[in-house]
Formats: structure tokens, sequence, C-alpha cells
């Protein structure tokens, strides 16, 4: 039942991946929830029969955000992974200080670093600064590493097709899933700042896995082999031109390939115990993950899905790929003077250490 004296939470990205478990989650601990969509659909609905207050609101829009805001005291911000997300997260700022929130949990990257290559990886770690910086208001870092959803996108051509892209056949990572990261994001958001400003919490799956790893895994929650494939960036465009994913995604992603491959998820250990620390109950595993990904309509193993399927899957070398580089020079995205992958700058891995060590920072503003 909600509480009308607990303190009012806004959540964008409300019918997202992690945005949707993250409102359901509060809903069920009795909190009042201002849910933010794009436009009302079947999902913003669903938010309202669960008990939410859905609004519109253009999250580049600082007006919008802050009459979204107005009667809220904490947030959850949920950067869209768009190629002017820094102008959101601006905007959000605003709308947090002129609507006075005590406290803000902004889902980060493991991987935030001012010079990383990839350039939502660096408007991130402006908007890590920039949160930290908001007069009055408690900021709380929430930076998993790579998310399951990643590695089970593709699950359908395990299901259907026998088949299991490798996007980085080095390297391992400690998936988590969407689910978790809803779960941690709740504690931080009731338990309030009195508990979590000023620090960052990074949850991750239970175990450092390989593709190979993930692949085996994978053929487990399908229930027959599967055949893992390495698939080169250039493959991947076309996929995703065919499914109509954003090129600014796949050119972040084929860094984050990057990333895993110099081992970034592996540092240091690569695995925390947020996830249980924070709720009381283990992360879940890859494989509890890759189950109710491959029991989504779309990894069904109908006829009509393998027809699909594999039509698909031969028309993939017909669609342009995108060339990233060119694609990057045309958006005119402000280059970094010397970028790295985070494993390769010192500063951090000096920071990062710190947190494993820990699982958790202060004076994230103040980062050298």
């Amino acid at each position: 039942m909600i509480t009308a004296s607990k303190p009012r939470i806004l959540v964008t990205g409300a019918t997202g991946n992690v945005g949707t478990p993250l409102v359901s989650e509060l809903l069920s601990k009795g909190f009042p929830v201002r849910a933010v969509v794009r436009s009302h659909d079947n999902r913003s609905a669903e938010l309202e029969k669960l008990g939410a207050e859905v609004v519109v609101a253009d999250l580049y829009d600082a007006g919008q955000l802050t009459d979204a805001a107005r009667g809220t005291q904490r947030a959850f911000y949920l950067p869209p992974f768009r190629p002017h997300m820094l102008q959101s997260a601006a905007a959000f700022a605003v709308a947090a200080r002129a609507a006075k929130l005590e406290h803000v949990v902004q889902l980060s990257q493991w991987t935030s670093h001012r010079s990383h290559k990839a350039h939502m990886t660096r408007q991130t770690w402006l908007a890590d600064q920039l949160f930290a910086m908001i007069p009055g208001v408690a900021h709380t870092v929430l930076n998993p590493g790579m998310f399951a959803h990643n590695f089970l996108r593709v699950i359908d051509f395990a299901a259907l097709l026998g088949i299991y892209p490798v996007l980085s056949p080095k390297g391992k990572a400690a998936p988590v899933s969407n689910e978790d990261i809803a779960r941690v994001a709740a504690v931080l958001l009731t338990e309030g700042p009195d508990r979590h400003a000023g620090k960052a919490y990074r949850p991750t799956g239970p175990a450092l896995l390989d593709s190979r790893e993930m692949a085996a895994i994978v053929a487990k929650a399908v229930g027959h082999g599967v055949l893992p494939i390495d698939m080169p960036i250039w493959l991947l465009s076309k996929v995703a031109r065919q499914q109509g994913v954003d090129p600014f995604e796949i050119s972040s992603i084929r860094f984050y390939m990057q990333d895993m491959a110099e081992g970034t998820f592996e540092f240091e250990g690569g695995v925390t115990h947020v996830v249980e620390e924070l709720t009381g109950t283990p992360a879940e595993s890859f494989e509890t993950t890759a189950r109710r990904y491959a029991a989504l309509p779309f990894a069904r193993q109908t006829f009509g899905n393998r027809v699909k399927a594999f039509i698909n899957f031969n028309l993939v070398p017909f669609y342009a790929g995108t060339k990233f580089d060119t694609w990057d020079k045309r958006m005119a995205f402000p280059p970094a003077p010397v970028s790295s992958l985070s494993i390769n700058d010192e500063n951090w891995r000096r920071e990062h250490a710190a947190q494993m060590a820990i699982h958790q920072y202060s004076d994230i503003g103040h980062a050298p």
C-alpha cells in the first residue's frame, strides 16, 4: 500500500528495461512514484495499472523536467543512450535544483572515464561531475558493468538458429540483470541520502564469465546445442541496421567490447556483493536471466519464429553496415585530446580500485 508520508520518487526512463522493474519495486515498498515517459502507450498504461502517476516529458527540456519533478523529493535519472545525452543531464540538473529534490540516484557506467574512446562514456563522466555539483541535492552513483541484456538481446539467434553471436572473444564480465540493478536502485532511493549521499555502488552478477561460458549457459536455457560464432563489428552493424538499433549505441558498444577484452570488467576481481549487501538477496545467475529471456515471445521456439529468424538471418548481408569512424566525424562529436580505454588510465584504476575494495567511494564530484 502506498503511504502518503513517504517521499514521492521521480523515475525517468520508466518504461525501459531498468525503469519498469524499478517502478514496480518502489510501488511494492509503498512509495508513491511519478513515472516520466516519452509518450502514452501500452507500457505507460501498465505502469498506471500498477499505481504509478505517469507524466509525459521531454528529457532534453529543462522546463518540462522541472514541471515533472515538482512535488517529488527523490529521483532516479536514467540517461538516454543518445548522442546529446549531456544536454539531457544538464536539463535534469536544472530541474533537480529548481524542484529542490533532496536526493538523485544516477545510473552511470563502470567505464565512466573523462577520456574514454566512446563519446557516450565521456558524456557520462561529465554527468557524474555535474550531478555531484548540484547545490543542496544529495547524489548517489549506480555504476554497473556489463548488463546481462547486452549478451542476451540476441538469444533468439541461439534459440531459433542454434548460433550464439560472440561480441568479445576475449575477456570476462560478471553480467548483472536489469532486475537486480532496479532492486539496488530501489534501496538507494527508499533509504535515501542519509545513508547513500556521495557514494557509488557497482552491482554485478555473481560470477565472471567469458563469451564461451555464456554460450554454454545460453544452450542450457534454450534446451539444445548452441554454436558460438565471433561477430565482428562490421557484421554487428548490419544486424543493428536490420533491427533498427541506433548507430550511436553500436558505436559505443564496439569500445565496450574492447574494454572487456582488456580486462576492464575483471578489474580487481570483477565481482561485488553489492546486490546482496543492499537488498538481502544474492544477485541472480546469468542462467536465471537467460532462461527468462528464452521465454520471451521473440525467442520462443515456434515454427513461425524459426521461419522469420531464418529469413532475417539470410537478409543480413544485404543491409548496409555503418562505417563508424566516418559516422563519428559526421556527427561532429567533440574528441578527447588523447583517448584511451578505462583500464589504461591511471586515475580510473586508482578510483575504481578503491571502489572495488569497499564497494563504494566518497567525494565523487571531486575525483581527480
